[in-house]
């Protein structure tokens, strides 16, 4: 029996998962702050997996962790929706698709 180790934070019930394909897993509860950063890091993990697939799925992944560190800094997706609706009425979003070459002063 071969020992792989992960460090990295992972959905609730992948535990039961890896016990049910008849592996046994070691985990631990995080502290708020390594969690803090395992959530920075798994961000960065489902970025990377989505601009490498563009699958819809590392999508829906990369917003699940938004909602993990949404709720850590108990803001609530709610406020971060108004936030971004705010943004976007000040700033716009990326409909248009324009590309900024350059600027000249």
């Amino acid at each position: 029996m071969g020992i792989v180790r992960y460090n990295k934070l992972v959905r609730d019930w992948i535990p039961d998962i890896i016990k049910a394909e008849g592996s046994i897993p070691k985990t631990h509860r995080a502290t708020t702050k390594e969690y803090a950063n395992k959530l920075d890091r798994k961000l960065k993990e489902e970025t990377d997996e989505y601009l490498k697939s563009g699958k819809l799925a590392e999508l829906a992944d990369i917003l699940e962790v938004v909602y993990a560190i949404s709720a850590l800094k108990k803001t609530g997706i709610r406020k971060l929706e108004t936030m971004r609706k705010k943004k976007a009425a000040a700033r716009g979003t990326f409909r248009k698709r324009i590309v900024l070459e350059e600027v000249k002063s």
